[in-house]
């Protein structure tokens, strides 16, 4: 009879039987071995087989974000007066297109006459001052006057040469300019108008001046834009920060123009994230030569994104499916005919460009063109992996070495 050391032996059996099963289901994980197809030289030229070395570069995604064409800041303006006074004209209108130069408004400034008044005045006194100097000067080199006299004269003269220069300051600062600061003269008729000139070539998008409107140096009269180059502002998400950097192509559409495709970089990447969204800003500045980008228009970004990690790329015409597994075609340059499949796992894909996360490297020559004639033809051949019938093998032996404990057990048990 059994004993109860028997018996205890007897119930572990079981648990280390279910084990053994288990060795052959981890293996299947593992790539499979290569499967090597020979082609024939007229095979090969029929299927139009064409080879390529595997390639090394970033994998890359795009990154779809939503954006508002904003104006160039750096090409945005707002024209302030450089007198206080009242607007007596204006010239264009909202929407207006402006050249640099041209004259935005009119405005009469009593500040700019009264200006005018004491340069033309404090010139009018220098020159006398001159004359009186000159005749100082014959005067002494006769003995008819002191030399007191003359150092005296000199002061005077100094101090009105420092007073028109004062009034010539005051007068550009105004926006008088050196043209017409020379005509003034003593007998110079004053002008109390002044023009508002376009400080850049630009379209009006903001205009505040209306004739009658009383302004001082802070009105903002006008706001003109080069609407040559935009910006586009789309949001970033926190996640995305390193899959984008100043440089990164984008491609810009919207709704309006939706078969019209325009192209930009990044230029700018807000530092600062929103508490609100937890996204930072994007700036992407855009040619808008022909206006298609209109301010205020939602557009849709696409940023390519690099992950900038490098890895072996390959073209999608290079896989192939067989089964459930992904396969490329090696060539063997020293072996012509002769095609090696192998399994492949695959990463991000970017355009015609596939990453390969293993199974290949950079330096490899794959089929290309015709993988799917090499593909018809291993199956048309019936070429398997030699690891198949490695497999079932193996499983005979475990069960073979299950029931050899088994029967050593029953040995033990009624021995």
């Amino acid at each position: 009879m059994p004993g109860p050391a028997d018996t205890l032996q007897t119930c572990r059996l079981p648990r280390a039987r279910s084990r053994l099963p288990l060795r052959p289901l981890a293996a299947s994980n593992a790539p499979l071995p290569d499967v090597i197809v020979p082609l024939s030289q007229d095979a090969v030229e029929r299927a139009g087989i064409v080879v390529a070395p595997v390639t090394s570069g970033t994998s890359a995604t795009e990154l779809r974000l939503p954006g508002v064409v904003e104006p160039n800041a750096y090409r945005q303006v707002v024209v302030t007066p450089l007198v206080a006074g009242r607007v007596t004209k204006v010239g264009p209108a909202l929407g207006d297109r402006v050249r640099r130069g041209q004259t935005l408004a009119e405005i009469y400034s009593p500040a700019l006459a009264e200006a005018q008044t004491r340069y033309v005045s404090a010139q009018a006194m220098l020159d006398a001052h001159d004359r009186e100097l000159q005749r100082t000067q014959k005067l002494v080199e006769i003995g008819a006057a002191s030399r007191q006299e003359l150092e005296k004269i000199h002061a005077e003269h100094a101090a009105q040469t420092a007073a028109v220069q004062s009034a010539r300051s005051q007068l550009e600062l105004l926006g008088v300019s050196a043209s017409a600061l020379e005509k003034m003269a003593p007998g110079h008729n004053v002008s109390a108008t002044t023009n508002v000139p376009a400080p850049i070539d630009g379209v009006v998008t903001e205009r505040g001046a209306n004739v009658g409107l009383n302004v001082d140096t802070a009105t903002k009269l006008f706001t003109v834009v080069d609407l040559s180059t935009v910006w586009v502002v789309a949001d970033l998400h926190e996640k995305d920060f390193s899959r984008v950097r100043v440089g990164s192509e984008a491609a810009i559409t919207t709704s309006a123009r939706p078969d019209l495709t325009l192209r930009g970089r990044v230029s700018y990447i807000d530092p600062q994230v929103s508490a609100d969204t937890r996204t930072a800003k994007v700036r992407i500045e855009v040619p808008n030569t022909g206006g298609e980008l209109r301010l205020g228009m939602y557009a849709d970004v696409v940023v390519a994104g690099a992950s900038g990690t490098s890895a072996p790329r390959v073209p999608r015409n290079a896989v192939q499916n067989v089964g459930d597994r992904t396969v490329v075609y090696l060539a063997n340059p020293k072996e012509p005919g002769k095609f090696v499949e192998r399994e492949v796992r695959l990463g991000q894909t970017s355009g015609e460009q596939v990453e390969v996360v293993s199974g290949v490297q950079p330096g490899d020559v794959v089929v290309t063109e015709g993988s799917f004639f090499v593909r018809a033809e291993r199956e048309r051949l019936g070429l398997r992996p030699a690891a198949s019938t490695a497999n079932a093998s193996a499983t005979p032996a475990s069960s073979s070495d299950g029931r050899s404990s088994r029967g050593r057990s029953r040995l033990r048990r009624w021995s």
